[in-house]
């Protein structure tokens, strides 16, 4: 059998089928076999259990007053027209002293009399090959009654046992062919109860990268696969969901580098049209360079963000003052915000186990982002406060025009920006908000965003210390 037949349920289940019905036969046919057995025998023992009960009423009855002579002819008498049954009557030495026939009885008619036991006869072959069943009495007769007589009585069933192997090798036979047709039936049974297995890999097999909308059917299809069907329909919509992420972080990640590279090659081109002064030179190079940075700085965020996606990211184990290190960021942005004359502020405090340099790139990034979004005299805060699920929550706001709300679930997407129409050459990758939420996940928190009333507060929730 290859392995595809082994592991071909519809076999598995066919073959179990067909075990079952052969077992279940199995049974029938002994249990049927052993009653027809029974009824010959009850047969039987009606003849020998009569015979039993009349000779032993003629030796109770004409052995007081007739000769051993005349005893075998009354006993002749009785068992006149019943052809294949004999009796025999032994004295107490168990010598014969009748018998119609010459048959050899088995000691177990003497050993063990089966007087008033007539469910328990004895089965024997004789030597001439033919079998016979007996049963056997003691009973005490004669002038005085007691003297001890053994009567055995048999009858030759061999009829008996032609019918029974003619019908048992009928019965197997039988037993044989239901099986087969049962496990045949079976089988189309299984087929024809798989189809719907059969259907879903049809259906299935048709969902390309181009149809991954296409769900399978739920209501054509049985109780029994309906959990199936949810769990593949849930893994399409998620395949669904990544596969459009993916397509648009390549296409996003395609123009961000195509940008600098683009501005890359059409300078060098320019420059090399025509002979230039060092200076030029020096401020072509200089131009290059901030092109390249932006470049590297875009490839090792994205470095980050695939190794947060495969679970790379393990941050340190250090105790972190939270204020103090907030404080110390919101002290680098002051020059920024005092260009645009933005309030800084910060309020709260808390303490934290994580890795400090990935915390502070995450804080970073979002006071970043608040700084290029609020207007001249706008305002930018940061709370500090637990709540009261033992996490500690940093809480980043500022001031300016609302996040219109379809857009506050794909805020932390690769390359993502609410307006797709401002040019991509400020300093922002697009990056910045989706490696903040790459290490919030890393330390075992969660972010959040929400945009109204001239607000909009990013937070974050980070596993409180236990002291």
């Amino acid at each position: 059998m290859n392995v595809t037949w082994s592991r071909s349920l519809t076999l598995r289940l066919t073959l179990l089928f067909a075990l079952a019905a052969a077992l279940v036969l199995f049974l029938l046919g002994l249990l049927i076999g052993n009653l027809v057995e029974q009824h010959f025998v009850q047969q039987d023992m009606e003849a020998l259990s009569g015979k039993m009960e009349l000779t032993q009423h003629i030796l109770k009855r004409d052995s007081k007053t007739q000769d051993n002579e005349a005893l075998r002819r009354q006993l002749d008498d009785a068992l006149t027209g019943h052809h294949g049954l004999v009796v025999a009557v032994f004295g107490p030495s168990r010598q014969a002293l009748y018998g119609n026939e010459n048959l050899a009885f088995p000691p177990a008619l003497f050993d063990r009399p089966t007087v008033n036991d007539p469910e328990r006869p004895i089965k024997w072959t004789a030597p001439d090959g033919l079998p016979w069943r007996g049963i056997s009495a003691a009973v005490t007769a004669g002038i005085d009654g007691k003297i001890p007589y053994t009567i055995v009585i048999a009858t030759e069933i061999s009829h008996h046992e032609h019918f029974m192997s003619g019908f048992r090798g009928t019965l197997w036979v039988f037993i044989t062919l239901a099986t087969l047709a049962i496990g045949l039936l079976g089988w189309v049974v299984v087929r024809r109860g798989l189809a719907p297995l059969h259907s879903i890999k049809r259906q299935a097999a048709e969902i390309t990268a181009n149809r991954l909308h296409t769900r399978l059917p739920a209501e054509a299809i049985p109780l029994e696969l309906a959990a199936l069907t949810d769990t593949l329909n849930d893994m399409l919509s998620r395949l669904e969901e990544s596969f459009q992420r993916l397509s648009d972080f390549s296409s996003d990640l395609a123009h961000e580098l195509r940008t600098p590279v683009s501005n890359l090659l059409t300078q060098t081109q320019v420059t090399l049209s025509k002979a230039r002064s060092a200076d030029d030179y020096r401020d072509i190079l200089a131009s290059n360079a901030e092109e390249f940075e932006r470049l590297s700085r875009t490839i090792s965020d994205m470095l980050f963000l695939a190794k947060a996606d495969n679970n790379q990211i393990i941050p340190n184990q250090e105790l972190i003052d939270l204020a103090e290190e907030i404080g110390e960021l919101l002290e680098y942005y002051d020059v920024l915000a005092d260009e645009k004359a933005i309030v800084l502020s910060l309020t709260g405090n808390g303490q934290i186990v994580g890795d400090r340099l990935m915390l502070r790139r995450a804080v970073s990034n979002l006071l970043s982002n608040a700084l290029r979004h609020t207007p001249t005299g706008g305002t930018v805060t940061v709370k500090i406060n637990q709540n009261g699920d033992g996490k500690t929550l940093v809480v980043v706001e500022n001031t300016g025009s609302d996040i219109p709300v379809e857009h506050l679930p794909r805020l932390f997407n690769r390359f993502y920006r609410v307006d797709s129409s401002r040019q991509r050459t400020t300093e922002s990758s697009g990056l910045g908000l989706a490696i903040t939420k790459s290490i919030v996940f890393a330390h075992g928190g969660n972010v959040a965003v929400d945009s109204e009333g001239g607000k909009t507060c990013f937070t974050l929730s980070l596993p409180s210390t236990h002291r």
